[in-house]
C-alpha cells in the first residue's frame, strides 16, 4: 500500500490521543490524515507532530473523501452506524470497540499471534478487548507447542480501562473524595470484582469478553476457559493471573524460554531478588510483560503465569497501530 490516507475516529478520548502518540512514535507514514470525534468535541484542536487540526464531526459523509485506513474509538453505537459506511467507501476500519469482535465475518486480531486473519478482512478488523489481548500473547506459543486444555482468568485491572472517568474517581477518591461516575462504589482502596454489566449466567460482561474472544483468537472453541475480572485503583496497566492447564507435559525451563522468545513478550522472572511484572513499570510501554511462573502442582500439565501490559497501549491503541502497519505491508 502506498502511504494511505487515514483517519482516527475519537481522537479526543484517551486511546484516539494514544492513537497519535503511538503513530507518531512509530513514525506510521501517511499522505493525510483527519480528525474525527462526536458533535461534542467538533470544532476543537488536537496537535500531531507539531500540527495543529480541528476535530471534524463524524458523520454519514465523512468518509466521502479518499480515506484507506481508519482508527475507532468511537463506542460501540457509532462503531456499528459508521464502520461499514467506512467500510463502503473502500476504508479498511480497525475498530476498538466491543461492536463487532464476535462477528464470524470480522478478524479479531492480535497482531503477534493471528496475523493472517486480516487477509480475509471485508472491511472491518476488530482490536479485542484489552484484558485479552495482553493474555494471548503469552498463551499464543504455549498453545503452538503445548496445546491448552483449559484457562482460568482472574484480572486486577486499571481504572484507565474506564476512561477519563475511571481515572477522575480515583484521583478524587485519593483524595478523600467519594465520587463515583464510573463505578458502583468508591475504587480508592478497593477492589470491585464487577467490571461491565452482570449478565444472567452471573458472569460480568467482560469475563465473557475474555472467554468467547480466547476461543476466536486461538481458534479453538474446545478450550475450557473461565474469568473473573476486578477493578482495583491502578491508574495504568492490567495485571493477569493466568493459570493454565496443557495438553502435554513440559519442562519448567524449556516453558519459560519459550514464553522469553515470544514476540511481543518480556519474561521478567527472578523471584529470588523481588523482580516480577508490575503495573508501575509496564505503564507507557507497548510489550506484554510475564513472570511468576511455576508449576500448578494441582493439576497434571499445569502452569501460573502472571502477565501485566500497559491497557491503553498495547491493550488498545498499540494493537491497533500494530494491524495498520500489517495492512501497509500486505
Amino acid at each position: 500500500m502506498k502511504k494511505p490516507n487515514i483517519a482516527i475516529v475519537g481522537a479526543s478520548g484517551l486511546v484516539g490521543r494514544t492513537f497519535l502518540k503511538v503513530l507518531e512514535e512509530r513514525d506510521f507514514p501517511f499522505e493525510n490524515i483527519y480528525m474525527m470525534s462526536s458533535y461534542r468535541s467538533a470544532g476543537k484542536t488536537v496537535t500531531f507532530k507539531g500540527k495543529d487540526y480541528v476535530l471534524e464531526e463524524l458523520t454519514e459523509h465523512s468518509f466521502d473523501k479518499p480515506i484507506d485506513i481508519a482508527l475507532f474509538s468511537a463506542g460501540g453505537s457509532a462503531s456499528e452506524k459508521f464502520a461499514p459506511i467506512a467500510a463502503q467507501h473502500g476504508c479498511i476500519v480497525v475498530d476498538n470497540s466491543s461492536a463487532w469482535r464476535m462477528d464470524p465475518e470480522v478478524p479479531l486480531v492480535v497482531p503477534e499471534v493471528n496475523a493472517k486473519d486480516i487477509e480475509w478482512n471485508k472491511g472491518i478488523i476488530a482490536n479485542p478487548n484489552c484484558s485479552t489481548i495482553q493474555a494471548m500473547v503469552a498463551l499464543r506459543p504455549l498453545q503452538e507447542k503445548y496445546g491448552i486444555k483449559r484457562i482460568v482468568y482472574s484480572t486486577y485491572q486499571a481504572v484507565s480501562g474506564s476512561g477519563l472517568k475511571g481515572i477522575n474517581d480515583l484521583t478524587e477518591g485519593l483524595k478523600g473524595n467519594d465520587i463515583m461516575t464510573a463505578y458502583p462504589h468508591p475504587i480508592a482502596g478497593n477492589c470491585l470484582p464487577h467490571i461491565d454489566v452482570f449478565l444472567e449466567n452471573g458472569y460480568t460482561k467482560e469475563e465473557m469478553k475474555m472467554i468467547n474472544e480466547t476461543h476466536k483468537i486461538l481458534g479453538d472453541d474446545k478450550i475450557n476457559v473461565t474469568a473473573t475480572t476486578v477493578r482495583v485503583p491502578v491508574f495504568a496497566s492490567h495485571s493477569e493471573s493466568i493459570n493454565v492447564e496443557l495438553e502435554k507435559p513440559f519442562d519448567l525451563d524449556e516453558l519459560k524460554q519459550l514464553l522469553a522468545d515470544a514476540p511481543g513478550l518480556n519474561l521478567v522472572d527472578d523471584v529470588e531478588k523481588n523482580v516480577y511484572p508490575l503495573a508501575r513499570d509496564t505503564e507507557g510501554k507497548d510489550e506484554v510483560y510475564v513472570g511468576r511462573v511455576r508449576r500448578d502442582f494441582s493439576v497434571e500439565n499445569g502452569v501460573n503465569l502472571w502477565v501485566v501490559a500497559d491497557n491503553i497501549r498495547k491493550g488498545a491503541a498499540t494493537n491497533a497501530v500494530q494491524i495498520a502497519e500489517l495492512l501497509l505491508n500486505r
